[in-house]
């Protein structure tokens, strides 16, 4: 239990016990992979409100596959390949959708960009190089702040409060750097 993190001990003492044994962190990331579609549909027909509650759920669910599995020693090599191209996947369907439509195209392209980036260089890493890529501080920073980036986003068009676009928009480009980071830390660049 020594390779906890701070968050994992959290979710431990709060929301872990709740979670039934039978549901393993690899359901939880399936959960996600099968929120996609739904997400989508939600955003491309403008039910922001219900898109912001799915999008948060799945978002969070992240936090909870990752703590699962080191809380019970459930950890998969499936689950590190598939989790963090779900979150990718999650990111990038919020962003080509929202980000294209709310703030700035080429901020989308830079953000999805990154993302095919990185997942291109630890596909490469793993396969040819046989390094695994494990999650790191920045990778982490950089998805909570993009999860942040699109709930203000979906929260100022929700609620008709601009000022959570420009929230939604600074979350964003602080989240770059964090991805820049990562390219960096991953020696991707």
């Amino acid at each position: 239990m020594d390779n906890l993190t701070f968050t994992d001990k959290i979710l431990a003492r709060t929301l872990l016990p709740f979670i039934p044994k039978w549901i393993t962190p690899n359901a939880v990331t399936w959960f996600r992979f099968v929120s996609l579609p739904f997400v989508a549909f939600l955003f491309v027909e403008e039910f922001y409100f219900y898109g912001l509650i799915l999008f948060l759920f799945s978002a969070f669910s992240d936090a909870i596959d990752g703590s699962l599995a080191r809380t019970r020693n459930q950890v998969t090599e499936w689950g590190k390949t598939f989790d963090p191209l779900a979150d990718k996947l999650l990111i990038g369907v919020a962003v080509f959708i929202l980000v294209t439509r709310f703030l700035s195209v080429y901020l989308a392209v830079t953000i999805i960009g990154i993302e095919l980036f990185l997942i291109g260089s630890a596909y490469y890493r793993k396969r040819v190089e046989g390094i695994p890529i494990e999650a790191e501080l920045s990778g982490k920073v950089k998805m909570v702040l993009q999860s942040l980036g699109i709930g203000a986003l979906l929260i100022a068009v929700s609620f008709q409060l601009p000022t959570f676009l420009v929230i939604a928009m600074y979350l964003l480009y602080l989240a770059i750097v964090f991805a820049i980071i990562s390219l960096v830390v991953y020696k991707s660049i």
